[in-house]
């Protein structure tokens, strides 16, 4: 069957865009035209009548966004590199003495001094995807990175020591 995203105008209230996943479950944002949104869940075994439903602040959608969209680009990173002969990502956690510890990610040069990206950070069960330079580096952090085998062991040197 595949992936469809179906559009439901909602007369007073709104629209609804439903996702119809592969295996024909269906989940839904309702957004309300007062900016409110409900994320529904269908009854499996009727596909029109939504179980539950869910509100969502401004604050949890943003974050479920985030979460989906960090998920989906470290999936699809894996799977490049799976392909890519010569192309690694990696999880580096932050080492607790690292002196680049409660500094933005920019002061490292990482990409300049190992060629390695670094396109996401793991922060307290959270994923923060394509950090900026300005973005500070946290205790616990664990750092996802794209490169060469050499540039990913550089930069896990870089991150623990200062020097690549």
């Amino acid at each position: 069957m595949g992936i469809r995203i179906e559009k439901i105008d909602l007369p007073g209230i709104g629209f609804r865009h439903d996702l119809v996943t592969e295996s024909g479950r269906r989940i839904s944002v309702v957004s309300h035209r007062d900016g409110e949104r409900d994320l529904g869940v269908f009854d499996e075994d009727d596909p029109d009548e939504c179980r539950d439903t869910i509100p969502l602040s401004d604050d949890e959608a943003a974050a479920l966004a985030d979460v989906l969209g960090a998920s989906v680009m470290l999936a699809r990173l894996t799977s490049l590199s799976d392909e890519t002969t010569g192309l690694f990502t990696e999880q580096i956690a932050l080492p607790t003495d690292s002196v680049y510890l409660n500094r933005p990610l920019g002061d490292t040069k990482a990409r300049t001094r190992t060629h390695s990206s670094i396109v996401a950070i793991m922060r307290d069960g959270q994923v923060i995807p394509s950090p900026t330079p300005a973005d500070v580096l946290r205790a616990g952090d664990v750092i996802v990175a794209v490169g060469t085998r050499d540039g990913l062991d550089g930069l896990a040197r870089l991150l623990a020591s200062g020097s690549d």
